[in-house]
């Protein structure tokens, strides 16, 4: 470690704050509002400041744009419709990885309800309108209108620990992204067509998706941006012993 980082004062502290609790997951962009290639690797870069065990610096990151993008978008949102036809073709497009629980339990399915039907009142979708649903999550697809997708892997001889690694990189790539003035939303969507996904990145055999991202600039107009799913206060999940 320099010098410079050991005496480095942070003086503008509400600023730091004020980019993380101004991180949300954006789920409606700009889509005529390019974000330039400079301001992506200043993000990548930033991000790469990340703590990492042993300093392993597990992430690798794929940029998508243009109309390579938009060939990713539409291979994958014709599987998704494939799959909502006939719900056995999911295996073809996706990999078992336990990014999920196999089972959920309270408080944790809890939470994941009212984080859904939070979002879907937001959006004006009630109970049982399979259709709506089906066109909401379509929309992860379409990277929320973002002109700019990334797709994050990792080795697969990688441990678990390499994960936590990569979410102090993601998180703290979402916050670099903020400093910009730019919105993100990470997306586990992805994961549900990765054999689609891997080949046309250009991935490895060896790597293994860890998930996708949308990035631009926030539709403030987009009423499904005004919801803010609740936090459980400190009290809740911090023990003093």
């Amino acid at each position: 470690m320099t010098m410079s980082k050991v005496k480095t004062v942070v003086r503008d502290s509400a600023s730091v704050v004020s980019a993380i609790e101004s991180r949300f997951s954006c789920r409606a962009f700009l889509a005529g509002k390019t974000v330039a290639r400079q301001q992506v690797d200043e993000i990548l870069r930033i991000a790469s400041c990340a703590a990492s065990s042993t300093n392993t610096q597990p992430w690798k990151v794929y940029v998508l744009q243009g109309d390579r993008r938009d060939v990713l978008v539409a291979k994958v949102c014709a599987a998704h419709d494939a799959t909502q036809a006939d719900p056995s073709r999911a295996r073809e497009y996706g990999e078992v990885d336990g990014y999920y629980p196999a089972e959920w339990v309270p408080p944790y399915i809890d939470r994941r309800r009212q984080n859904g039907w939070g979002l879907y009142r937001a959006l004006g979708i009630g109970k049982g309108e399979k259709d709506k649903m089906h066109a909401q999550t379509h929309r992860n697809y379409h990277f929320f209108d973002a002109p700019m997708g990334l797709m994050f892997t990792i080795d697969r001889v990688m441990g678990r620990g390499s994960l936590i690694d990569y979410g102090m990189f993601l998180q703290t790539l979402m916050l670099a992204a903020r400093s910009l003035g730019l919105h993100t939303c990470p997306q586990a969507a992805w994961n549900n067509y990765a054999k689609i996904v891997m080949p046309f990145i250009g991935a490895g055999s060896n790597e293994m998706l860890v998930c996708g991202m949308a990035l631009g600039y926030a539709d403030e107009s987009a009423p499904v941006n005004t919801y803010q799913p609740p936090r459980e206060p400190v009290e809740s999940f911090a023990r003093w012993v």
